[in-house]
């Protein structure tokens, strides 16, 4: 018989019920008649600092002691834990990187979602930790592990991640407690105590079965974000190669929905431009058609541009309603309303109108802004659970029609032929140029400012470097410059790669200078006070 307590360190984001999970562990040790302590170590603030509980359950029953009571500990000591248990896979390899998991003893329990940090989020390209990465460090620090999506299961259950974690702590069988005693606690909370019980029960069973190792680092490594669009059109088949197939069907796909068929087929037009060239450029296929490859993602998400049709659109449907409410964990009695925040400027509205109508309107706003004012602008609070709210997104939304007769889209048209151009010609004097260039599509992203100023940057590079005279010196001061833009918002790195290479850097912006008068009553107080000294 065991003589040790056993030891368990739980590491949650805040607001994930950490604090929760560690109570009905307690409960369900005294429910059970075993002596248990927990304590708690407090995280940074909600979602920027992880909470510990550290919890110790010794595993012989109260009835059997004789009336002596174990001694237990106040927090983990590394090396010495029974088990890992963590809501987010980076927090877990955090714990796992503090010494705290050990590979003979230690059961590494954790969900295979992600909460980006702030470092992540801060990247101009991608800067999410490679999730696969996290789970090689988890495999190698841990005895035996379990990892799977507990947040998918928690909002199919329509329940909190908690519940998934105590099901999946229950079905590892770390403890010497019987599944009753889990569901006795949780049935014991009241409202929602249902719902939990159908994550706790999907997650013991999902542990208990023993799921291969493949089945983790499969599901750990499927990107969740990069779902199909649902479309009642189905793409075209048989034009491109098998290793095109599937980014070009998510493609096409997303420009049906967007602005209908023509458009979608303007989409498969171009990308055949890019297929010849590559087929040229390498006729065997040996590259794997990684340039038509990266531009059937980048050109499919330049051409679905966002704009206040598009925001109408996407804030209007019923997959958003649905979703808002499971996050919310509405139930039939509750009332939810949904209020969404809008400030379209000129910009936006120039953006629908023709070239001439546009041209007037931005002028109008520039004179305005020469004389002091602030750029004009029309906040709105929208109720869209309301029948008027959502009739009005919905005709909005409606008004795609607009959208090719307008300035922006013919803007945006020019600016992706000048690029796909960029790409044909970079692609037909040498592979790796060409490919070089269909990966500056990760240059456009964001909108607004981030979004112009990806603009600019990639037409920048086209008409100053990607022209070179060697084709290999081409293709290194394109790379160069995508990675200078992509680390440094504030484009400083980009300028003095430019430089480097023998092009120009980008112009220099006229930023206006707005004098601010200052208010009567403040003026006359500071010629006081002058007076006074």
């Amino acid at each position: 018989m065991k003589t040790k307590p056993i030891t368990l360190l739980v590491g949650a984001l805040g607001g994930e019920g950490g604090g929760v999970l560690t109570e009905w562990l307690v409960e369900t040790a005294r429910h059970a008649g075993y002596p248990a302590q927990a304590t708690s170590i407090p995280g940074v603030a909600q979602r920027t600092g992880a909470t510990t509980y550290y919890i110790e359950v010794f595993p012989v029953a109260m009835k059997d002691l004789g009336g002596k009571r174990p001694v237990f500990s106040l927090n983990p000591v590394p090396g010495a834990l029974d088990a890992l248990v963590c809501s987010e896979l980076l927090e877990t390899a955090r714990q796992v990187g503090n010494g705290l998991a050990s590979p003979d003893r230690t059961v590494v329990i954790s969900s295979s979602a992600r909460a980006l940090t702030t470092m992540e989020r801060m990247q101009m390209g991608d800067g999410r930790v490679d999730n696969a990465e996290l789970l090689k460090v988890v495999q190698q620090f841990s005895k035996v592990h379990h990892v799977f999506d507990m947040n998918a299961i928690a909002k199919e259950a329509g329940t909190v991640v908690s519940a998934v974690l105590l099901g999946a702590i229950a079905g590892s069988g770390l403890f010497p407690f019987r599944r009753e005693d889990y569901e006795a606690v949780v049935k014991s909370g009241g409202k929602g105590a249902e719902a939990s019980l159908r994550g706790f029960a999907k997650a013991f069973d999902i542990v208990a079965k023993g799921k291969q190792q493949q089945d983790f680092l499969a599901q750990v490594m499927q990107p969740k974000a990069a779902q199909p669009v649902r479309s009642k059109s189905v793409h075209p088949t048989g034009i491109f190669p098998a290793q095109v197939e599937e980014m070009f069907g998510l493609g096409y796909a997303r420009l049906v929905e967007y602005q209908g068929k023509a458009y979608a087929d303007l989409y498969v037009k171009r990308l055949k431009s890019v297929l010849e060239a590559e087929t040229d450029a390498d006729p065997r296929g040996e590259r794997g058609y990684a340039i038509t490859k990266e531009m059937a993602r980048w050109l499919a998400l330049w051409m679905a541009f966002d704009d206040i049709v598009r925001v109408a659109d996407l804030k209007s449907r019923a997959s958003r309603w649905t979703r808002v409410q499971g996050e919310v964990k509405a139930g039939e009695d509750d009332l939810l309303k949904v209020y969404d925040h809008f400030k379209p400027g000129v910009p936006e509205f120039a953006a629908m109108l023709p070239q001439s109508f546009a041209d007037k309107l931005v002028a109008w706003d520039r004179r305005r802004v020469a004389g002091g004012k602030q750029p004009w602008a029309l906040p709105l609070k929208i109720g869209t659970h309301s029948v008027f709210g959502m009739l009005a997104l919905r005709t909005l939304a409606g008004t795609r029609w607009l959208r090719p007769h307008g300035s922006r889209f013919a803007l945006e048209q020019r600016m992706i032929e000048q690029w796909l151009q960029g790409v044909v010609q970079g692609t037909q004097r040498l592979w790796d140029l060409g490919h070089e260039i269909a990966l500056c599509g990760r240059l456009i992203k964001g909108y607004g400012s981030t979004n112009e100023r990806g603009k600019e940057n990639l037409l920048h590079v086209l008409e100053h470097l990607a022209k070179g005279g060697v084709p290999a010196e081409a293709a290194a001061a394109v790379r160069a410059a995508r990675v200078a833009a992509l680390a440094d918002d504030a484009g400083k790195a980009l300028d003095a790669t430019l430089v480097q290479h023998g092009a120009p850097p980008r112009p220099v912006k006229a930023v206006p200078i707005h004098w601010v008068r200052k208010p009567r009553g403040v003026a006359a107080a500071d010629e006081t006070n002058l007076k006074t000294n």
